[in-house]
């Protein structure tokens, strides 16, 4: 992105590292926060990309402003997300909806401990979302650390830079505020409060079919084993006002979720469409 456009990053603090005076962080904190630094960056020159979980709460952060007729942005590019967990239910959204709330309450999270900033505030561990994220593909985890063995051994430097790359930003975790994470478990991948039309933030309605100017592409990954194929784009059945020479959708074949915004699938074939994408709705 950075070739091409001048990019403004939102970025989590760890929640480890956060005094508990601070106070909590919820996912209707997260909406307003977007809200926020939308309205700080000048809405009317900007073009908003979330990538996964946020896209939620990034939809929801446009759909509200465009209900209350503020400025939106010029185009919403939101890329492998839950907007619909429904569609093509995949692992993470079988446990979801598999376990009680009360389950998450008590199983995965805990108290940071007295050695951190955070001491006492209440998280979802990044080492416990770590163990998850490999117990999904552990056979492919073990074969790429095989492959980096062997390529050390013949001496392939570059592939093994590739691999040390890769997974020096997939181990890359952190821990999450337990108010956002239950939040998340409860209205996203539980009661579907979104699609199903029933989100409230702060007594407002998160409605969607308000957003009438800003553009809309939608990309998921033919195999993402995250956000299943049409999770994403169900956000186009939702931003019904949006007309539909304003909208688009890509599926990138043979992409899993990390493939379709990183790595060179992402450089090659999904970044172009999305340059052209914000270029076609850009004010020159």
């Amino acid at each position: 992105l950075l070739r091409d456009h001048d990019v403004y990053v939102t970025d989590w603090i760890d929640a480890r590292m956060v005094p508990i005076a601070h106070g909590t962080f919820s996912l209707d904190d997260y909406v307003a926060l977007m809200r926020r630094f939308i309205t700080h960056l000048g809405a009317d020159s900007l073009h908003v990309m979330s990538v996964c979980q946020p896209t939620v709460p990034v939809l929801a952060a446009v759909s509200l402003m465009a209900a209350a007729e503020q400025t939106t942005p010029r185009s919403l590019i939101l890329m492998g997300g839950p907007i619909d967990p429904r569609e093509t239910p995949t692992q993470v959204n079988d446990l979801a909806t598999r376990k009680r709330f009360s389950w998450f309450e008590t199983n995965v999270i805990f108290a940071v401990p007295p050695n951190y900033p955070g001491s006492g505030r209440h998280v979802y561990p990044g080492f416990l979302q770590h163990a998850g994220f490999v117990a999904m593909n552990p056979s492919r985890h073990f074969e790429a650390h095989w492959d980096f063995y062997q390529n050390l051994i013949r001496g392939d430097l570059e592939d093994a830079a590739a691999h040390r790359r890769f997974y020096d930003e997939y181990n890359a975790v952190l821990d999450m505020p337990a108010r956002f994470y239950l939040d998340t478990i409860r209205t996203v991948f539980q009661e579907f409060a979104l699609p199903r039309g029933q989100w409230h933030v702060e007594g407002e309605r998160v409605a969607p079919e308000a957003i009438k100017r800003t553009a809309l592409l939608t990309i998921e990954g033919e195999l993402d084993d995250i956000s299943g194929i049409g999770q994403t784009r169900a956000a186009h059945a939702l931003c019904k006002g949006v007309p539909d020479k304003r909208r688009q959708h890509l599926e990138i074949k043979g992409a899993g979720h990390y493939g379709i915004f990183s790595g060179r699938r992402w450089r090659e074939v999904v970044y172009p469409d999305v340059r052209r994408f914000i270029a076609r709705f850009d004010r020159r």
